[in-house]
């Protein structure tokens, strides 16, 4: 008798909770389509409640979840729909396709916050999981190649900041020296060009000494042929016979 009241008991509660489970089920669908409706209507901030106490009555439900991640992204809480998007991928176990889609969307929305490198994976395992998918890989490609435009520009940055402090050194290097250094150098200079002013000098004096020798030489000569010619004068005379 106790056993069969147990049982009795046990059916009339499952009976009692089965409307109640329908019921939710019901409710769920109705926020979901709610949702669907201002979604396409782009009210994403009418929508998002909808889909908010879809996801409280069934946390499960990929298709809530999934749909709340997608009005979030649109709302650009990129963080918030990233979470969402993961929650939806830990439920979906059954179609990969599906979890390919939400780390599709998961990469999108690292694109959206400059995190590269991030967006990069997370379309690398959407590809994993649908290695079809031709809109992943064009998206995959275009990441790549921002990535790899990023590391040329950050390299030729750092090059020119490298050449930048080089001359910066340089011009500091010139600028630290003293007022006697910088005079040293300057006497350095003009005792370079010495040697070169003296031998002009040097050679100029020996020409005019070669010139003044060479007038009083001459000078001496004509002196001495002055003194012959009057010396051969006065020794006719004395020759002369007068008549």
């Amino acid at each position: 008798m106790n056993r069969l009241f147990t049982k009795y008991s046990l059916l009339l509660l499952l009976m009692t909770l089965l409307p109640l489970s329908v019921s939710a089920q019901k409710e769920v669908r109705k926020n979901i389509r709610k949702g669907n409706k201002e979604y396409n209507l782009q009210k994403f901030s009418e929508a998002t409640p909808f889909y908010e106490n879809a996801v409280k009555e069934a946390p499960n439900s990929k298709e809530a979840n999934f749909n709340l991640g997608n009005t979030l992204y649109k709302k650009k809480e990129w963080d918030k729909s990233i979470e969402q998007y993961n929650h939806f991928i830990s439920l979906e176990q059954e179609k990969p396709a599906d979890a390919s889609a939400g780390w599709h969307n998961i990469g999108n929305a690292m694109l959206q916050k400059k995190e590269l490198q991030k967006s990069m994976e997370a379309y690398k395992m959407a590809l994993r999981l649908n290695p079809e998918d031709e809109e992943t890989r064009y998206n995959l490609a275009v990441v790549q190649k921002m990535i790899q435009d990023q590391e040329q520009q950050d390299q030729g940055e750092g090059d020119q900041e490298q050449q930048e402090q080089q001359n910066q050194d340089q011009s500091q290097d010139q600028q630290s020296q003293s007022p006697q250094n910088q005079q040293d150098q300057e006497k350095k200079a003009e005792q370079s060009e010495q040697p070169e002013q003296m031998s002009r000098d040097n050679a100029r004096q020996l020409l005019q000494a070669i010139e003044q020798d060479e007038q009083q030489t001459q000078e001496k000569v004509q002196q001495i042929k002055a003194q012959e010619r009057e010396e051969q004068a006065e020794n006719n005379r004395r020759n002369n016979k007068n008549w």
